[in-house]
């Protein structure tokens, strides 16, 4: 699943571009086509499809793992779940004439001669058009990024919960963007294994988990993203990978192997020796 460094470079590219893909910024929706009903979350089809016509584009942004494009008159969420992905044809002679591709869900024609297609392989990307986006975002935790998020304030946040570390860092309610790659990679920097629960971290801990998962967040942005099991394909990330994916191999630290173990339902992997799980070794 694409996680905030793989959505912040998506959205980056088309609010300025890269390559060979041009800003869509200030551009014109002259008609929509959904070609999979269910990837529209909210309004209906028939609504979704008139109130787009003739929105212009804004801005675009992101929130934890949504692309956020603000438009003229509602704001259009895009969150790509398993294998959504986002492409923009420009610069052909007629954009309609090129064949539109196998998963395909939902395609935005604009007056200027190209469109924004959302593809989805596996149907669990959704879009939301909405007159209000915190109808929607107002449910999602803080950003790990934002220079509000301090370490005193994230480890008043741990202290309130019970949960071990790793499902409580992926609940998008407690802290937006998150996934299981950069929490893995994120628990590994900062010496915590997935199993601690929140409120036992002191101070310290905490401190040194917010710095982590911010770093680690940063250099996947830097890198933009990982390319590794889903269709986008933009970043090499995946070649800095200290512990995910790695099950068996010897830990760049310390050349202990890999473990991989199940958290929360969840596919893990530690290194056994650097990240300890302190309530074991307490009792």
């Amino acid at each position: 699943m694409p996680e905030l460094p793989e959505v912040e470079t998506i959205a980056r590219t088309l609010r300025e571009g890269k390559g060979e893909v041009h800003s869509i910024l200030e551009h014109t929706i002259e008609h929509a086509s959904v070609l999979w009903e269910r990837s529209i979350a909210t309004p209906s089809i028939p609504e979704f499809l008139r109130r787009i016509q003739g929105q212009v584009v804004q801005h675009i942004g992101r929130r934890g793992k949504y692309i956020v494009m603000t438009l003229s008159e509602d704001t259009l969420l895009v969150h790509l779940r398993m294998s959504g992905d986002v492409r923009v044809e420009q610069d052909v002679a007629d954009v309609s004439s090129v064949p539109l591709k196998k998963h395909d869900r939902v395609v935005f024609y604009f007056q200027e001669n190209e469109r924004l297609v959302f593809e989805d392989a596996r149907k669990f990307g959704r879009l939301w058009l909405l007159a209000d986006p915190q109808v929607e975002l107002g449910k999602l935790g803080p950003e790990p990024l934002s220079e509000e998020l301090t370490p005193a304030e994230f480890a008043t946040m741990l202290r309130q919960h019970k949960r071990q570390l790793k499902p409580l860092l992926m609940d998008q309610t407690f802290l937006a963007g998150l996934g299981n790659i950069y929490t893995d990679e994120a628990l590994f920097k900062a010496k915590l294994h997935p199993l601690m629960v929140a409120q036992d971290l002191n101070f310290e801990q905490a401190g040194a988990l917010l710095i982590a998962i911010k770093e680690t967040l940063q250099e996947g942005i830097r890198r933009n993203g990982a390319s590794i099991d889903w269709v986008y394909r933009g970043g090499d990330f995946q070649n800095q990978f200290f512990v995910y994916g790695r099950k068996d191999k010897p830990c760049l630290v310390c050349g202990t192997p890999i473990e991989r173990l199940v958290v929360g339902q969840r596919s893990t992997h530690i290194c056994p020796q650097c990240q300890v799980n302190y309530q074991e070794d307490i009792a």
